[in-house]
């Protein structure tokens, strides 16, 4: 039961003088007391009438509070501002460096370092004037560092912060990232694609929390109904709805069919599954509200027509949300060794809701090539999920961009890309090609094998893991160029091998381990829970039971050196690079043995052996 105002008052009063004790365990319990309570809106009001939050502010500023002191007291100040009682303008700029401290800190509490993410994004949402100071304390690429970092909840806070600079900078700076970057000159290195990569992913898990939440259909949530209701006043225009109940409800389930969810009576039944979820109505808002004309003509074509080749746009939108998820995979964590990044969701603040909206029409689009009814729903689907990959596989650098890939890839397109697929694919299953092919491989593995081998003596860095998981040394390691020895050390550079103070025979090797099953992932155990670590982990066991522990510094590296070492031990080399190799390699290979045999058909069986003459009595007269 919450508490008089009264009460309230002589609390928020007892727990200021509390604060302001000199008793470090008074303090401390009066700050954690204060975090829980701060969230009730008539104790906030009383504790910032009695100028609570300047108390907090200078306990901060004073820069005298660390670890669970300053934690309780960051969490209460958030709390307490979030009322919306107070003004974020009122904030002073010590109190702002002090914060951005936190966040710029190599070694902060996580805590902190959260809550110290989330009072910045709520000062750059709620102030255009801090969001000024802001920007000048912090940039996006001091954020991007805890982009790499194992807990999900501060990439979270880091990316929803980035996307609060970006979406209240003005259009100029908005537009840098994508001008100097993603449209620059020069081409984007790995590591910078793998950001951007993150940055992408991240933001789409922004949305995992909506596309998780179903509506509960029994529930009374105003806010949830009116979505609901205004969808269908935005398409059918209710001004002049019927007084009676009855009437009115006769004609909002005839208006639901028309809208085309399958639950006409409650159409919040259609939002009971995750995902999509709450995600699917919100891009239906969107469109509603931003693209009304669009939304308008798409419901009002296919409720007039009644030779039932009609496209129920309610279901549409609700599992085209869905395939967007998957095809982009919101709510996946990001791939160590991926750089997969799509330019276009770099353009547009609401980049989510304008790839739906483009979408959205184009299965109206493709329902009405397809001439398709109720039946062919999924059929549809299917289509418009191979629309969407082959066009995104484009790489546009824009919606527009997007927009014209997907104009060029009309039903009859899909339809003859996958005859010409299908025939490709039939003649590389003929009996001759694949024979071709089995003679082929072994030639192409050798060559792969040498690659690998090449790359090995070469060498590569190896960072070293302390007990921090600090990344700034590295180890050294090649084989030699007779294949024979293995030389490592301790050095910043690249070395030749002579300089490698240790060295031991490639013949002492036992076996190759990789994962979990390393070593030096099962002594760590907080090593063994990043997952980012224990796919680039690999350990050489060698006489006498010793071992030497790698980890690679990408995917790439990991599969050189693993199939390297395989193909030193005469085993198959297995890793998805090597399979990745060997089909471009021999797909090419044949393509080149198969030149001469342009536009001609392949038998599928040898030509038959003609029949023996009548007589064997032939000879040549050389007189």
């Amino acid at each position: 039961n919450s508490l008089t105002r009264t009460d309230e008052g002589r609390a928020a009063r007892q727990l200021l003088e509390r604060i302001q004790s000199h008793g470090i365990d008074a303090r401390l319990e009066a700050l954690k007391e204060l975090a829980k309570l701060s969230a009730d809106p008539t104790f906030a009001t009383e504790f910032i009438n009695m100028e609570g939050i300047g108390t907090l502010a200078r306990l901060v500023e004073s820069g005298t509070h660390f670890g669970e002191m300053l934690a309780f007291t960051l969490t209460a100040f958030l709390e307490l501002m979030d009322h919306g009682i107070v003004s974020w303008d009122l904030i002073s700029l010590s109190f702002i460096k002090q914060i951005a401290g936190y966040v710029n800190q190599p070694m902060v509490d996580v805590s902190i370092l959260q809550r110290s993410l989330a009072i910045l994004e709520s000062m750059v949402l709620n102030s255009h004037s801090l969001y000024h100071r802001v920007a000048q304390e912090i940039t996006v690429g001091q954020l991007i560092g805890h982009l790499q970092v194992s807990n999900q909840e501060i990439q979270t806070y880091a990316i929803a912060l980035i996307n609060a600079l970006f979406l209240k900078a003005p259009e100029d700076r908005r537009t840098l990232l994508f001008q100097h970057v993603i449209r620059g000159n020069r081409p984007i290195k790995a590591e910078m694609a793998h950001q951007l990569y993150v940055l992408q992913v991240l933001t789409f898990n922004l949305l995992e929390e909506r596309m998780m939440t179903k509506m509960d259909p029994n529930d009374q949530v105003e806010a949830q109904r009116d979505i609901i209701f205004e969808l269908r006043r935005i398409a059918f225009d209710g001004e002049n709805d019927p007084t009676g109940t009855e009437k009115r409800k006769a004609m909002y389930t005839k208006d639901y069919k028309m809208l085309g969810f399958t639950n006409h009576v409650n159409p919040a039944m259609d939002f009971t599954q995750t995902p999509p979820g709450m995600l699917a109505l919100d891009n239906m808002l969107y469109l509603a509200k931003v693209h009304q004309d669009t939304y308008i003509r798409i419901v009002l074509e296919n409720s007039s027509r009644e030779d039932k080749h009609e496209c129920p746009f309610g279901r549409c939108a609700i599992e085209l949300t869905r395939m967007l998820c998957e095809i982009l995979q919101v709510g996946e964590l990001p791939n160590e060794g991926c750089n997969d990044y799509h330019p276009m969701f770099f353009t547009h603040d609401r980049a989510w809701e304008e790839f739906f909206c483009v979408c959205i029409q184009l299965l109206n689009k493709t329902w009405k090539e397809m001439r398709a009814t109720a039946e062919d729903f999924n059929k549809v689907m299917q289509v418009v999920r191979e629309q969407i990959t082959r066009a995104l596989a484009m790489k546009p650098s824009s919606i527009d961009q997007l927009k014209n890939k997907l104009r060029g890839l009309n039903y009859s397109e899909i339809l003859r890309l996958r005859q010409s697929e299908r025939m490709s694919q039939d003649d590389f299953q003929s009996p001759p090609i694949i024979e071709l092919r089995e003679r082929i491989q072994p030639e192409i593995l050798e060559l792969i094998k040498q690659q690998r081998l090449n790359r090995l003596c070469e060498g590569s860095c190896f960072r070293k893991l302390g007990n921090r998981r600090r990344q700034e040394k590295f180890w050294f390691c090649r084989l030699s160029l007779n294949h024979k020895v293995l030389h490592y050390g301790d050095l910043d550079e690249s070395p030749q091998g002579e300089v490698l103070h240790c060295i031991f025979p490639v013949s002492d090797i036992k076996s190759v381990v990789t994962g979990k099953d390393c070593p030096h992932m099962k002594e760590k155990s907080a090593l063994k829970q990043n997952k980012e670590v224990l796919e680039l982990a690999f350990s050489v066991l060698y006489d006498p039971d010793e071992t030497l522990n790698f980890v690679a510094p990408n995917k790439y590296e990991y599969c050189i050196w693993t199939d390297g070492l395989c193909a030193l031990l005469g085993r198959e080399m297995g890793s998805d690079l090597t399979r990745s190799d060997l089909d471009t390699l021999i797909s090419m290979e044949m393509k080149l043995r198969l030149l001469d045999l342009e536009n001609i058909t392949i038998p599928e069986a040898p030509p038959p052996v003609p029949k023996e003459p009548s007589s064997y009595n032939f000879t040549y007269n050389y007189s």
